[in-house]
């Protein structure tokens, strides 16, 4: 049941990420600044990407330490500065870390899933 929760939490960080850099796919950055609906919904993808990380790192809390290239902490920060402080977010910072970060991200969480399935 441990490793479906985790697979879970995983998946749910995994969707968030790819929902965001849907979002701003084509945007370039004056349109996301003037772009309210866009701003909130990647805002909110970001923090349930925040939250999985933080429910992985609380519930399986060896799991990070055994894959520190994965973000997990700043992810978790961000998450709890959008929503704590959301008025204070630099847009243009979180776009380029919807279009920077998230897809590395991605890319980390597809190879762990592969590298998971294979055995780990």
């Amino acid at each position: 049941m441990s490793g479906d929760r985790l697979r879970g939490y995983l998946d749910q960080m995994q969707s968030a990420a790819l929902q965001a850099c849907d979002f701003v796919a084509d945007m370039e950055q004056e349109d996301f600044l003037s772009d309210v609906r866009t701003q909130m919904a990647v805002a909110m993808a970001l923090v349930l990407v925040g939250e999985a990380a933080s429910r992985i790192m609380a519930h399986h809390p060896d799991f990070p330490v055994e894959h520190p290239e994965i973000p997990w902490s700043k992810m978790r920060g961000l998450r709890n500065f959008v929503v704590h402080d959301y008025y204070e977010l630099e847009l243009p910072i979180v776009l380029d870390t919807v279009k920077i970060s998230l897809p590395a991200l991605i890319s980390q969480l597809d190879s762990l899933r592969h590298w998971r399935a294979q055995g780990e």
